[in-house]
């Protein structure tokens, strides 16, 4: 591949900044705006190019030593973002999440220059991990990907994770193929579960060390959920994101709630403590383990209807109207089809969450096409060193 000098501009979303080549757009990784740079490039089919840098000839002020010892060109894809001081890519989330919502939204939340990602908790940006997922090669060894690459990385000291996560994980040799799932609980508690590999004639899932499931809690309620499932990485994420729900919600005594993409039930339980005994809440996932887990640790309020299912099917089979409706979906966002069945039962206020910036930008946009305001818009450090943020919208009609 070839060698470019190349000047940045400004950032893109997935951790790139863009710049150009002979009126070529070039996708930059490890770098910042305004930086002259020696790049690789990795890829040059299409119309776009994507470029590693290999060399930093006129650096950022914002630009330091990588804070994550594994992470890099030539490390593993973890923490992309490491080698950016933690406010100013904060900022950098925040620009790049501002610019998503304008182009493929058509919303203007402040500008570049105002625009910023607000800390989770203390603010802490390593450590802040709760699970992880390793792969492992042929012969067995555990590690993180390389970016965009089926190579492992066998350095497990990843600066995302808490002290003492991984001890141990690199010196056994695992089931070839195999994903290795750790993951610590809300008492402290590591759990190492192995699952797969899918190609195998019998696939298995075997608990190697603690339980096949882990508790969660958040405030005095109790979740426990198998490892393998999803729960908020970041360790202040789902209590920050309960709490700021139940604000935004204001619902009363005998209401109606639905939680779409509800997972284990964790806004469930924050929206049936408003609305009572006499009010409704609906949750709904496709997951089997999630509904278990949200079965039991919502026992104690029957007024709450857990549904496994995706949502476009189960918002058919719903009628009437929610008071408020919370939208959780995976990256790919909830696209056309379930916004315009949402918008379509009248629902004055819906609470949407976004991990990725570009799809929630497009379903905040699909939301102002059926005459929603966008009340509140948030957007937090969710994942810090990486590129990731979680964004939340409070959208009105």
């Amino acid at each position: 591949m070839s060698e470019l000098i190349l000047t940045t501009g400004s950032a893109a979303n997935g951790g790139s900044c863009v710049a150009r080549h002979d009126g070529r757009v070039v996708f930059v990784r490890y770098a910042l705006p305004g930086e002259t740079v020696r790049v690789k490039v990795r890829d040059e089919r299409g119309s776009y190019w994507h470029a590693d840098v290999v060399e930093v000839i006129e650096a950022s002020p914002d630009r330091l030593p990588s804070l994550c010892p594994i992470a890099g060109v030539d490390g593993a894809g973890c923490c992309d973002l490491a080698f950016v001081e933690p406010q100013a890519a904060r900022r950098l989330k925040g620009s790049v999440v501002a610019n998503q919502l304008a182009r493929l939204g058509g919303f203007s939340w402040r500008d570049d220059q105002t625009a910023v990602a607000e800390p989770v908790g203390a603010g802490e940006v390593s450590g802040w991990r709760t699970r992880v997922r390793l792969d492992t090669t042929a012969d067995g060894r555990a590690g993180f990907h390389r970016y965009h690459s089926a190579e492992l990385v066998y350095e497990l000291d990843c600066a995302q994770l808490p002290a003492g996560m991984t001890d141990g994980l690199a010196e056994v040799r695992w089931t070839p193929g195999a994903h290795l799932h750790v993951v610590l609980d809300s008492d402290g508690n590591r759990h190492v579960v192995q699952s797969g590999p899918k190609d195998a004639r019998k696939s298995s899932t075997r608990v190697v060390e603690g339980d096949y499931e882990a508790v969660q809690r958040i405030g005095d309620r109790q979740w426990r959920l198998p490892v393998t499932a999803f729960w908020q990485a970041h360790r202040g994420a789902a209590a920050l994101y309960s709490e700021l729900v139940a604000g935004w919600a204001g619902l009363q005594p005998g209401m109606t709630a639905w939680d779409l993409y509800g997972g284990a039930g964790v806004f469930a339980a924050a929206l049936a403590e408003q609305v009572g005994p006499n009010g409704r809440v609906v949750t709904v996932d496709t997951s089997r383990a999630a509904s278990r887990s949200a079965r039991t640790a919502l026992a104690d309020l029957p007024w709450v209807s857990v549904v496994t299912d995706s949502v476009r099917r189960a918002l058919s089979a719903q009628s009437g109207r929610p008071d408020v409706a919370v939208l959780d979906p995976p990256r790919t966002g909830a696209g056309r089809e379930v916004i315009d069945t949402l918008a379509a039962t009248g629902v004055p206020r819906v609470i949407h969450i976004g991990c990725e910036a570009a799809s929630f930008a497009r379903d905040v946009g699909l939301y102002l096409r059926h005459g929603y305001t966008v009340e509140d818009l948030r957007v937090f450090d969710s994942f810090p060193l990486t590129h990731h943020v979680e964004c939340i919208a409070v959208l009105t009609r």
